[in-house]
Parts: structure tokens; C-alpha cells; sequence
């Protein structure tokens, strides 16, 4: 019998849920009103998810709630709040992004399964392999991957009991999910708190190349792909779409649905498609599936292309021909609305009554039968019952034991103690283990667990040093240089300074130089980029082991997992989005990490509340150029053109060019492509953070000053060995280079400092 594979349907409302189970979802992805990475989907509370799993369970299908954003310090106490009414629940999975998160289920909260959110940016075994260690059940894929490079990361995740989920159908982002902050530094919006404004997808002024909307990809769609996915191994199949209607999730679930079947039932894959394009859509590819990164997978206009089509009259030969399939295409959308009120009216995801029979006579056991719907349970105790005059079982007595069956699951519809005789007693402790395990029974037979206060997760930290209200040795920090050319290592060389520098993520290409290079500059520390994928991710852990560096900077999971496993001291980069405490806790704990870079995307006062781990260094950039994000894509195709229509491995070799597209309000952004990495853009001007050091005394161990040249608007009025040396003098604390710093740089923002996430 061939292996069945997951359908899995998002669900950003009820009516959505109920569309996805109807149109044969074996799964759906739903999140709740916090903590969530669809902040603009509708989402439902509670007490709506509860009923949501009742109902989905009853139709065969299983419910994963998102959690997948990351957590700031503040947040952890109601964090560990609704994991405390979680844990209870018959939740199949919880889909998570942050490392602090991770740790507190792995630790506190082991019965619920962990899923990795795609905004985790897996691409490599390594990092297969440190998710594994956080105990993740599952991994989404990163959305960039080609078959090839799927099938050898479903092999590793097998391997390590991991399943592994793709996304099929839905939404391409142009960056790589979780390492894209462009609407956090543009808008105030984290794609990574699940506020992204998909400024990606806004108008720009048209570009040389004559395009309005340069960064705006079409939608993928692996449809016609299932059979390699299914032969790759892949466990489960995504669908996008958390913030679309209910008759996109019913009708892209269904095609599905019956393309699978179709596969396992005959054998053979579907060749048709066509109602597909008839919720919205931007046009589909399979470029990143396929390997073939084109010029294709752009379209220029976000708009709903089912609607786009039907209006536009180039494609009819006649107004009457436009007309009359306007017509035809809302009528249909109309039909399919009405399939789904018929097929889900009687859908329900209330609260499940519970029909309570209490009987028993004197010298006999208590007996208590619940009833429900489609199930029912008898128990009865283990001593007999007594004739009393004092704590008597009676209607108001009981009603208030059982009282506690009152939840967002179920409610009392009925007590009966008709069968029940009069001025009866039996001991409390014994019918408060009654009801405990009709509590059990109601659960799934799963032990209830009793809430966590957050108070004593948090006091379990006392071994952690605080920067604030505890006495410890006074911090010096030092400075640190990233640099990613070889005449820097030399025109730089008289800082005392510590200096890291820049590996391209396509290692493979210049190993031998950069190897050289290391050996040649032993007092060079590597830092790795964020994105390590197949054989580049390969000549890394090469690297490594020619090398055997006394310290790494990884912004790279799959780096850090290595560096663990050869015992080779490493620091999380600033890329890895680390927000709290439990963040650097888990690095500390479960890989040997030595330090940490405090995100850059939190502000002061959130900042302020994270505590170290003991013997754990915290890092944070102070001057950098500000990544916006980093693609896959080729992003000179739509703006200023290339000869090439995809993207080929000589292109990521050799490429070496910048060019801007200009926001409507003509702030350029700046693309740019260094040989041997992706593309990448860049805010116009740079992050320069001079206030931390005064603010935050004493809770920095480093400081990192970023001088790779790359170009913005930001002018530096000076060399680089006396810019070095004015940050080397402002961090030591000699005051008047503050404005020294702030006057040789201009211009610059530290917006995000302030406005946090």
C-alpha cells in the first residue's frame, strides 16, 4: 500500500475552517487572536478553537494552532498562560517560530507536538538536525527549495523522525521567510510579530525595465508536481492562505484533494487545473520547485488575477463575449458560495452538552454515567455509600463538584439524581476522584495537567544573572568589525579589534581562496550569512573542520548545529532573531552557544528585560547597512534588465551589480548583488545606535560596527581605521565621540530602537 500523504488547508475564520474539513483538509493551520504570524487574518479565540477540534476531529481531520512568531520578554507570563490551557486540550500540533518558545514546550509542556514555521528559513540538514534537538516533530520547508534539494532534506528528516511539510499552492514571498524585515524597517510592521505589510508587493515608480511592481511574484502552485513531491518522501502538502475567503480555501482544497485521490486511487495525476484560476490568484509557477528561477515568476500587478481576467477585454473578442463570461464567473463564484453554506450548515463547533446520571443506593457504589452525542462513559466508586445527615448528595451539592465540567469544551445540560438515594454520603476525596477521571475520559483519556504558574518558570531562571537589580562583575565591551574584502583585513589591522569576517553563502565556488585566507589570518573570526543551501551548506562544514576556527559567528542554525557537534565556540548572529530570554537559554543549554546578538528589531525597553544566561555574552550591532531582504530571485530582471532570463549558478558565482527601485515617495531602496551571495536589498540609509551604550550599561559584552562596502546613502566622513577607532573610544566611554561618531556618519536612523515590535 503506497504511503498516504497530508493535505493540509489554512483556516483564517470559522467559515474558512469549515470550508477546508468539507472540501477533504486532513489538517488545518489556524492561529488565535495573539501570538500568531497572520496578524490580519481574522483568527478565532479560544474558546472557537476548542469547537474547532471537536468538529475537525470528528470529520477525520487535525487541528495545528500557530504560534509561529517570536516572543519578546513581557509576553512570556500570558505565553505560558495559554499553553497552561493548551496543554489540556486535544490540539494536534502547535507551529512555532521562536527558540525561547521552543524551549519552554520541549522543557515544561512535552504532550504537545512541535511543528518549525517555514519563518525559521530551513534549507539545510544541519538545520534538520538542531530542530530535531528542539524536539520538533515536523519541519516546514523554506519555500525556495528545488526537488532535488527537498528529496535530500525529506531523507534527513526521516531519518531523525521528522516529518517534512512543503507548500504547494499559494503566496511566493520575493525574500525568504523570517529573514525579511522590510516592512518592520519601512512601516513599523514585522513580518516576524505576523504584521508584514507586503510592501514587496506595493507600486514603485516604474523601472527602467518599465515595470510598476518590480518585486511582485506570481503565486506557486506544484501542482502538476505531486508525484515528485510524493517520491521525494514528502509527509505533508500546504496550502497558503490564512488571510483568504472561504470559497478560495474550499475550492483550492478540493482541486487538491481530488488530485491526490486521484493519484491513489488510479495511479495517475490530474491534468486539470483550470478552477484553480478562478479564486484569487496572481498567475502561477513552479520556478523555485523546478530549479528554474526565471523571469517568468514575476507578474506586474498584485491584484486578484481570477477578477483581472475577467475585466480585461484584450483577452474577448467582443464586449458581448467579456460580458457574458462576467456573468458566467460570478455566477459560478455565487454556486460555490452556496455549496459551502449547504455543506456546512450543520457543521457545528459549539459547546458539547453532557447528560450526567448519578445513581446509587446505601451499601452500594456511586455510580455516574455521562452522555453525550456519539459517546458515552460509566464509572462508579471504589467505596460504598452511607446512609448521612451531614454533607449529603444532594442537587446543589453535586451541581457544585461537577461545576468544573463547565469549560470552553463542554457544559452541564443535565444533572439527573433521580436513581440517586435520599441522605446518602460518600467521603470528597473519593468523588473528587470520580471526577477527576471523568475529567481524564473527557480528555482523550490524557492525564490533566495542572497549570504552570509563570512566576515560578520565570523563578527557575535564578541561576541567570540579570544586568538589572543583582551585583555582578561591570561588563567592558569590545568592539567588533565585520569586513567581507581582503584589503580591509590589512588597512584595518591596528584596531585591537576584534574582526569578523563575511562568508559568502555559495561557499563552494571560492573554498580554496577563503580557506587560504583563514590560514593565512588566523585572528579572522568566520561569520556565516543566514541562507547555507546543498552543497554550499556542505563546503561550510568543510570549512570547519580544514580550518578549526576558535570562534564562529553564525546567523545560520545549521552552522551552529555543527559547531556544537565539533565543539567549536560560537555566537548567534543578529539574523536569528532572538528576542528574550529563553532564546539564548535554549542556544546555551541544548548547544554549547557561547553568546548571543540581541535583535535588531526590538527596542529599548524590550531589550532591557532579557537576562543573560550565566556565562553567556550578549552582543548587539550598532552600525550597520539595513538588510531588507534576501531572495532567491534575480531582482535585476523587472528593474534594470539582464541579458539572462534565470538564474544560473554562474549568476550567484560572478554577478556583482547594484541598482535601486524608488518607492512613490522616491526613497530608493538599494539592490544588491555581491559575487559568490543572493540578492539582496538594503534600506537607503543606515542603523546607527550610539544611545544603547549610555541606555544599557553593563549588559553588552561587544559591540558590532558593520564596514562591508556596501554602498547607500549613508556617507562616512572618514577612513575606516578612524572611524574604528572613534567607536573603539565611544564604547570605552569617552563621551565626545558620541557626537563625533554621529557627525562622521550621516545620514542614519535608529527608528527601530526606539519603535520596537
Amino acid at each position: 500500500m503506497k504511503k498516504q500523504i497530508e493535505l493540509l488547508a489554512p483556516g483564517g475564520d470559522i467559515d474558512s475552517i469549515k470550508a477546508a474539513i468539507v472540501a477533504g483538509a486532513d489538517a488545518v493551520y489556524c492561529g488565535l487572536n495573539k501570538f500568531n504570524a497572520r496578524d490580519r487574518a481574522v483568527n478565532i479565540d479560544f474558546e472557537s478553537l476548542i469547537g474547532v477540534i471537536n468538529l475537525a476531529h470528528k470529520n477525520n481531520c487535525k487541528i495545528f494552532l500557530t504560534l509561529n512568531i517570536i516572543i519578546v520578554e513581557n509576553e512570556i507570563p500570558s505565553l505560558i498562560n495559554l499553553l497552561n490551557k493548551l496543554i489540556n486540550t486535544k490540539i494536534d500540533a502547535v507551529i512555532v517560530q521562536d527558540l525561547g518558545l521552543f524551549y519552554i514546550l520541549s522543557k515544561y509542556y512535552k504532550r504537545l507536538q512541535i511543528h518549525a514555521s517555514t519563518q525559521l528559513t530551513t534549507h539545510n540538514n544541519g538545520q534538520i538536525k538542531f530542530l530535531n534537538k528542539l524536539t520538533a516533530s515536523r519541519v516546514n520547508l523554506s519555500r525556495e527549495l528545488s526537488l532535488i534539494e527537498i528529496k535530500e532534506l525529506t531523507f534527513t528528516g526521516h531519518e531523525n523522525d521528522i516529518e517534512i511539510e512543503v507548500f504547494v499552492h499559494g503566496s511566493y514571498c520575493i525574500s525568504f521567510s523570517g529573514i525579511c524585515y522590510m516592512s518592520s524597517v519601512l512601516e513599523g510592521r514585522s513580518g516576524n510579530r505576523g504584521r508584514c505589510s507586503q510592501p514587496c508587493r506595493n507600486k514603485y515608480i516604474k523601472t527602467r525595465e518599465g515595470n510598476d511592481f518590480p518585486l511582485n511574484l506570481k503565486d506557486n502552485s506544484a501542482y502538476f508536481d505531486f508525484k515528485e513531491l510524493f517520491d521525494a518522501g514528502v509527509d505533508s502538502l500546504k496550502i497558503e492562505g490564512r488571510i483568504k475567503k472561504a470559497d478560495y480555501v474550499y475550492t483550492v482544497t478540493r482541486c487538491w484533494k481530488n488530485h491526490i485521490s486521484n493519484f491513489f486511487q488510479e495511479g495517475k495525476t490530474d491534468s486539470y487545473n483550470e478552477d484553480l484560476y478562478k479564486v484569487f490568484n496572481r498567475g502561477f509557477s513552479n520556478g523555485f520547485l523546478k530549479n528554474n528561477i526565471n523571469k517568468n515568476m514575476f507578474i506586474d500587478n498584485p491584484k486578484d488575477n481570477s477578477i483581472k481576467q475577467i475585466h480585461n477585454s484584450e483577452n474577448y473578442s467582443s464586449l458581448e463575449e467579456m460580458e457574458k463570461n462576467r456573468i458566467k464567473f460570478y455566477k459560478e463564484k455565487d454556486i460555490i458560495s452556496n455549496e459551502i453554506k449547504n455543506r456546512t450548515a450543520k457543521l457545528d463547533i459549539a459547546k458539547i452538552p453532557l447528560k450526567i446520571d448519578i445513581s446509587g443506593e446505601n451499601n452500594f457504589p456511586l455510580k455516574i454515567s455521562i452522555e453525550m452525542s456519539d459517546y458515552s462513559f460509566s464509572l462508579q466508586s471504589k467505596t460504598n455509600l452511607l446512609i448521612s445527615d451531614n454533607h449529603i448528595l444532594n442537587y446543589k451539592n453535586m451541581m457544585k463538584r461537577f461545576k468544573c465540567l463547565n469549560n470552553d469544551e463542554y457544559y452541564i445540560e443535565e444533572l439527573n439524581l433521580k436513581n440517586l438515594q435520599v441522605n446518602l454520603f460518600i467521603p470528597f476525596k473519593e468523588l473528587t476522584s470520580l471526577i477527576k477521571e471523568v475529567l481524564f475520559r473527557l480528555n482523550d483519556s490524557k492525564k490533566i495537567i495542572e497549570p504552570i504558574n509563570p512566576s515560578d518558570i520565570l523563578l527557575s531562571k535564578k541561576k541567570l544573572t540579570s544586568f538589572e537589580g543583582q551585583s555582578y562583575l561591570k561588563i567592558k565591551p569590545k568592539l567588533s568589525i565585520l569586513i567581507s574584502s581582503e584589503e580591509d583585513i590589512y588597512s584595518c589591522n591596528e584596531s585591537s579589534a576584534k574582526f569578523f569576517f563575511e562568508i559568502p553563502s555559495c561557499l563552494k565556488e571560492s573554498y580554496f581562496y577563503i580557506v587560504d585566507l583563514f590560514l593565512k589570518n588566523n585572528h579572522l573570526i568566520p561569520w556565516f550569512p543566514s541562507v547555507l543551501i546543498g552543497e554550499n551548506y556542505d563546503a561550510c562544514i568543510d570549512f570547519l573542520e580544514q580550518v578549526k576556527p576558535e570562534l564562529i559567528i553564525t546567523n545560520n542554525t545549521g552552522i551552529g548545529y555543527e559547531a556544537y557537534k565539533q565543539d567549536i565556540p560560537w555566537i548567534a548572529g543578529p539574523y536569528l532573531n532572538l528576542t528574550n530570554s529563553f532564546s539564548f537559554l535554549s542556544l546555551k543549554e541544548n548547544f554549547s552557544c557561547h553568546g548571543g546578538f540581541v535583535s535588531n528589531e526590538i527596542n529599548q525597553k524590550q531589550i532591557k528585560r532579557i537576562i543573560a544566561p550565566e556565562n553567556f555574552k550578549l552582543y548587539y550591532s550598532i552600525y550597520h547597512p539595513l538588510l531588507l531582504m534576501t531572495s532567491r530571485q534575480c531582482l535585476f530582471q523587472q528593474v534594470t534588465g539582464c541579458e539572462k532570463n534565470m538564474v544560473d549558478n554562474k549568476c550567484i558565482e560572478k554577478c556583482s551589480r547594484s541598482a535601486s527601485v524608488f518607492t512613490w515617495e522616491n526613497i530608493p531602496l538599494i539592490i544588491k548583488k555581491i559575487m559568490g551571495n543572493y540578492h539582496q536589498i538594503y534600506n537607503n540609509i543606515n542603523f546607527l545606535n550610539t544611545d544603547i551604550i549610555y541606555d544599557l550599561p553593563d549588559m553588552f559584552s561587544g559591540f558590532l560596527i558593520d564596514l562591508r562596502d556596501i554602498k547607500t546613502e549613508t556617507k562616512i566622513d572618514s577612513n575606516k581605521p578612524e572611524l574604528i577607532n572613534s567607536f573603539e573610544n565611544l564604547i570605552h566611554g569617552v563621551s565626545r565621540y558620541k557626537d563625533k561618531v554621529e557627525k562622521i556618519i550621516k545620514p542614519w536612523t535608529n527608528i527601530q530602537y526606539y519603535r520596537g515590535i
